[in-house]
């Protein structure tokens, strides 16, 4: 069992940074690949961008290609996303997710892939 917990939204400027966290429960972290996804209103939840076990390799959505960067600290049992040059099409809830691979290869951007989620953190950019 793994309990996420994000934090670091709120509300920026276009252009503005903000860095997301998220908090993972448990010894095993180092054995989970993870991701980051995002809903806005009225939308379906959309991929972000994903690590795999060891922090070695990502993937992003094109839309944030260049902008973000995903990382994680297994030491810590956190992940992090690192949004720069924010757009007002970037505003959602931001949700953290976590599945359990044998794998250190693997990322996975699909979201019914991942078993664990947080509660989500809101992020908003104003034009």
């Amino acid at each position: 069992q793994v309990q996420l917990v994000e934090s670091g939204g709120g509300l920026v400027q276009a252009g503005d940074s903000l860095r997301l966290s998220c908090a993972a429960s448990g010894r095993t972290f180092s054995s989970y690949a993870m991701g980051w996804f995002r809903q806005a209103p009225g939308k379906e939840r959309q991929f972000v961008g994903a690590i795999n076990r060891g922090g070695s390799r990502t993937d992003y959505a094109d839309s944030v290609k260049g902008r973000f960067t995903i990382s994680r600290d297994n030491a810590k049992n956190t992940v992090y996303l690192q949004m720069n040059s924010l757009k007002p099409e970037d505003t959602g809830v931001y949700y953290c997710a976590a599945t359990y691979t044998s794998r250190d290869a693997v990322v996975i951007s699909t979201p019914s892939r991942y078993d664990y989620w947080g509660q989500g953190t809101q992020v908003t950019v104003s034009s």
